[in-house]
């Protein structure tokens, strides 16, 4: 037995395979549009269950690691242009906002993401922000935000014994 008799839609070679096309099917096109028009509405709203951090899910993703001197945020930005990001950072909230700009015109079918996008994260009182810098490279934002010195004397490492 060829393994392309076990794939259903190989079975019989003499029909061709069917392309998926908006053009014959205005519902298919409404339904991707509606699809689309949920997506970005809800895209804001993230996870139901919060996290370290304030973190509830979303776009764009971060990564989010603490020393006893620093809090560092990374972000993947992939397609987003330095100049078309805003970083901003009041109260100990972190806040990234900006635009993922279409490379394409004329797709007749794109499942790629474009439009205006902000993350907020929020960070707590700990984080100086005199002492913040953001460095943008290859659509990755990495924000280093260093902790105010009390902070970091509060910071106690406590023993664990066996036993």
């Amino acid at each position: 037995m060829a393994l392309t008799d076990l794939v259903p839609w190989a079975r019989n070679r003499s029909v061709a395979p069917q392309r998926f096309s908006d053009e014959g099917d205005p519902f298919l096109a409404l339904h991707r549009e509606m699809n689309r028009m949920f997506d970005d509405f809800a895209r804001g709203f993230g996870l139901t269950q919060p996290a370290r951090f304030g973190l509830s899910g979303g776009w764009p993703h971060v990564e989010v690691s603490e020393t006893e001197k620093e809090v560092r945020v990374v972000a993947e930005l992939p397609g987003v242009e330095q100049n078309d990001v805003e970083l901003s950072l009041a109260d100990g909230v972190l806040t990234i906002k900006g635009e993922k700009k279409s490379e394409s015109k004329g797709a007749l079918y794109s499942e790629r993401w474009e439009g205006r996008f902000q993350r907020s994260l929020q960070l707590g009182p700990d984080v100086d922000p005199g002492q913040v810098n953001a460095a943008f490279r290859n659509g990755v934002l990495t924000v280093t935000l260093a902790k105010r010195p009390e902070a970091q004397s509060q910071v106690k490492r406590i023993p664990i014994s066996s036993g």
